[in-house]
């Protein structure tokens, strides 16, 4: 039997404690995961829980119910809805059926009634998991996955087979539509070492498939297809500013498809193409943008271009798909596959039959991927460097064994000078972020969406780089800062404390206030009598 998350939000604690105490929620097939006051904390505790229902009072301040329930069917369309109020309004209840809203319950709240209602809705959750996950129901998607025809044309394309003056044909003759003006190639990769017990894994596969379809194919007019283990979609967009919003779509999708159906998905975003011949380019690159769920973790969107911007696209300096591999392997920063990919990369180019002009083109395309690898990413390493001809002739001299251990060495070369320049770039995006802080706190629209356009990243990856180089969440560092000013502001000027709130970024002096306190324990009046008492005695002494 599945429990599910609920999250209390009444202004009035003793409402939620009387409910809290007069509800036996475990035998109902629930866990109270906590309770907020106001409808901006409890926006900030689905963000960080995000329970299956929430139950909330509609007046409340700062942010009422009827708000609060329009953030949450915007954000988190799966999130059932429970109302209740003292307030017997024909037009909120009108508003709760435009909202979706599950129940819509008058105060004073009767426990019978909310035992019924919530083990009404316990089975409702049971019947929407049981859909997803009944083998029937997998093995229905699987059968009604997408054309051969289709998927056939979107495999030739990405393998890139298919010739300028045969596209608009296949594209009429197999009812594609992908008018763009722009494309970017996601893949979908599910976890084969983290499937749920007695689950067959292509039933899985096909579901995960379904569910990108539902969510990602309409928003982004994305043609879905399955692809060497993979689900591959072609997404649409208008401009390249889009690009932010879709990785965070994939985000929320990653992290859906974990909380409904129990599997791990990482989605990797390839680079923004302008033709659709290009999405060969975008494909690869989104590929490798999957592969750094090892560097960044799995059950997320990753974006090649936002962590890697100067290594998407790279162009092909040679057929040798080993020292491509090579190449990935770096980026990844693991010694061992590097010195395994060095070694393949070397049995590769040592044939018995080659002969010394093969040789010669082989050593020349070596050195050819290596300049260019280390100019398109900045990379200073020793060894690479000065007159490209001497190095050519160099290596030509060398036998295999130490050709071998040249190579290994410049490529842990490149792998550490990688992690230095990443670093360095991801440094240089939150200090940016921290200064704009600093200089824009007083204005009231200064979020995380304003930072990420600036910055021009998506909220998902730019919120997981900030709160591992800071300690906190980008919201949480404004919210400090702000306070910081206010508080310093209390003691050296004699402003009342709306002006103040205006000073640091809040329109509302209430919330002000109840920030103020959650922050330091006390209002900002007692914070300047307090400063001002002590500074007093110092002086006095």
């Amino acid at each position: 039997m599945d429990k599910y998350t609920i999250l209390l939000v009444d202004d009035e604690e003793e409402v939620i404690q009387a409910i809290i105490r007069k509800i036996n929620w475990e035998e109902l097939g629930f866990s109270v995961v906590g309770y907020a006051d106001n409808g901006i904390k409890a926006l900030e505790m689905i963000e960080e829980s995000q329970p299956d229902v929430v139950m909330t009072d509609i007046k409340m301040p700062y942010m009422d119910g009827m708000e609060l329930c329009s953030h949450i069917r915007r954000e988190y369309p799966a999130m059932k809805i429970v109302l209740f109020t003292g307030f017997d309004e024909f037009e909120y209840a009108k508003e709760a059926v435009h909202l979706e809203v599950e129940e819509y319950i008058l105060k004073p709240v009767n426990s019978v009634e909310l035992i019924n209602i919530f083990t009404k809705l316990k089975i409702k959750l049971d019947q929407e998991i049981s859909e997803r996950r009944s083998m029937e129901k997998l093995e229905h998607y699987y059968t009604e996955s997408l054309p051969l025809l289709q998927a056939n044309f979107c495999s030739t394309l990405i393998e890139g087979r298919i010739h300028e003056d045969e596209l608009q044909k296949y594209l009429s003759d197999y009812q594609i539509s992908l008018p763009g003006p722009l494309y970017c190639c996601l893949v979908i990769h599910m976890s084969s070492s983290q499937i749920p017990e007695n689950m067959n894994s292509l039933f899985l596969a096909a579901s995960v498939q379904k569910q990108a379809e539902d969510r990602l194919g309409k928003r982004w007019k994305a043609k879905c297809f399955p692809y060497l283990g993979n689900s591959v979609l072609f997404a649409q967009i208008n401009n390249e500013n889009e690009i932010a919003e879709l990785t965070d779509d994939c985000d929320r999708f990653c992290k859906y498809v974990n909380r409904m159906m129990g599997t791990v998905v990482t989605v990797g975003i390839g680079q923004v193409c302008s033709q659709i011949l290009d999405l060969a380019q975008s494909y690869n690159a989104a590929r490798e943008a999957v592969s750094y769920r090892a560097v960044y973790g799995a059950s997320r969107a990753i974006n090649i271009k936002e962590i890697a911007p100067k290594e998407s696209g790279e162009p092909c300096f040679t057929n040798d798909m080993e020292l491509l591999n090579l190449f990935k392997k770096i980026r990844l920063n693991s010694e061992e596959e590097i010195v395994e990919a060095v070694d393949q990369y070397i049995e590769s180019i040592s044939f018995p039959l080659k002969s010394l002009q093969q040789h010669h083109v082989v050593i020349m395309e070596l050195v050819t991927a290596l300049f260019r690898f280390s100019v398109n990413n900045d990379i200073a390493a020793e060894g690479v460097g000065g007159d490209i001809g001497i190095l050519y002739g160099k290596l030509l001299e060398l036998e295999p064994d130490a050709l071998r251990k040249w190579l290994t060495d410049i490529s842990l070369c490149f792998s550490e000078n990688l992690v230095t320049a990443r670093s360095r770039s991801t440094q240089s995006f939150v200090s940016k972020a921290k200064e704009h802080v600093r200089s824009q706190y007083a204005d009231v629209q200064l979020s995380l969406a304003q930072i990420c356009e600036r910055l021009g990243v998506s909220n998902s990856y730019f919120s997981t780089v900030f709160k591992k180089e800071t300690g906190k969440s980008f919201v949480s560092y404004v919210t400090d800062y702000r306070m910081e000013q206010a508080a310093r502001l209390l003691i050296e000027t004699n402003e009342k404390s709306y002006v103040i709130a205006q000073k640091v970024g809040y329109t509302d002096p209430n919330y002000f206030s109840y920030v103020f306190k959650r922050k330091f324990g006390v209002s900002p009046s007692k914070y300047r009598a307090e400063h001002i008492k002590s500074e007093k005695q110092v002086f006095e002494k």
